[in-house]
């Protein structure tokens, strides 16, 4: 090649070549996959939601000493024990998983638009559950007077979490659903697995679209930047796949599909809005680069080395980008001691999507 010959790749970084950036490195040791567009600083307040895999970041958070906020903590006089069976201290807020954009987007028009929560409930031995949330309370509600109480605290909290936040992380989960045929209703699990009756005539299935998810998506960040112009939002896509599906395809494939349309989503929103940023957890965990070495023999659950090496990669880009990060924290971004978080890492992270083994 001339010495004179000149084209848009001469001169480009090291991580822009596949050889020199992946393939001529120990897997652990691949960096700088992300270039964030704003700091998550130990002052900030940080809000969680979505998939499973989002209880892994705000343990993270935790462990280190960041300013993870608890919108809905559980009443004192719970046990750790009873407060993790309940479900409080699992998200920002406590609706349990939030699997799709739709499910965001229906929580927040409660919370901020007025829009009147469903009326519908689920029945199951005289006990009450909450079709937007049937886990949250192991053995139900006593009546529709209780679920209803409980749910305007949970609108309470999504209220005070989102108005009082810096940077809220979601991680995008699924793109299977269950809907009410007539109302649209989408709900957080099929009738008739944690609770409820399936009725076929009134409960149909959808596999949401790229364009649905993210006419979804751009609809829940018009709502969040109304109620807080300056919250960031960091998204992620959760590298867990489909515990089962109901789309006709093989589970692989299904969750191929699902992944996809997910990531493309969250990475055109990143491009879109210069307050959206998207975090690579997804390709950390399932890249053939890593050889999946960060799964456990069910090749489903990510073992604690691969969360490790995630968050880990979150707060070296994170110093590298913002290296006054660095400087303002003496411990450097490594975990910290202490109860609290020792109990943060040591938890089983709870998702519901996985009460579908039971079936099969």
């Amino acid at each position: 090649m001339s010495e004179h010959s000149s084209n848009p790749y001469v001169g480009l970084p090291e991580t822009a070549f596949w050889k020199r950036a992946v393939a001529a490195r120990n897997p652990l040791e691949i960096s700088q996959l992300w270039r964030p567009k704003f700091p998550v600083a130990r002052k900030h307040k940080v809000i969680t939601a979505g998939s499973c895999f989002a209880q892994h970041f705000s343990r993270a958070l935790v462990a280190r000493g960041y300013g993870w906020l608890d919108a809905e903590p559980a009443p004192k006089l719970l046990s750790e024990d009873q407060a993790q069976a309940y479900n409080y201290g699992i998200f920002s807020f406590r609706t349990g998983n939030i699997y799709t954009a739709r499910m965001l987007r229906q929580w927040l028009g409660y919370a901020f638009e007025g829009e009147e929560p469903p009326a519908e409930c689920w029945q199951t031995e005289g006990r009450y559950y909450d079709p937007l949330r049937p886990g949250i309370e192991p053995e139900g509600f006593a009546d529709m007077a209780e679920l209803q109480a409980s749910r305007r605290g949970v609108l309470a909290a999504i209220r005070r979490a989102v108005t009082e936040a810096d940077v809220f992380v979601f991680t995008m989960g699924l793109t299977e659903c269950w809907r009410d045929r007539e109302s649209g209703l989408e709900y957080a699990m099929c009738p008739g697995t944690l609770a409820g009756r399936f009725d076929a005539d009134q409960h149909e299935f959808v596999n949401q679209s790229f364009i649905g998810i993210r006419r979804d998506m751009r609809a829940a960040l018009k709502i969040l930047r109304q109620a807080n112009p300056k919250l960031k939002v960091l998204l992620t896509v959760s590298p867990v796949p489909l515990t089962a599906t109901a789309s006709g395809e093989h589970v692989l494939t299904a969750t191929s599909h699902s992944k996809s349309v997910l990531r493309a989503v969250a990475g055109e929103l990143a491009v879109e809005f210069s307050h959206v940023d998207y975090f690579p957890s997804y390709e950390i965990i399932t890249h053939p680069a890593y050889r999946g070495m960060f799964y456990a023999p069910n090749q489903r659950s990510v073992v604690a080395q691969g969360v490790n090496h995630v968050m880990e990669s979150f707060f070296a880009c994170q110093s590298e980008a913002f290296p006054w990060l660095a400087r303002k924290s003496k411990g450097g971004g490594q975990p910290s001691g202490g109860g609290k978080a020792a109990a943060a890492k040591a938890r089983a992270v709870k998702c519901d999507e996985e009460f579908l083994d039971a079936f099969g």
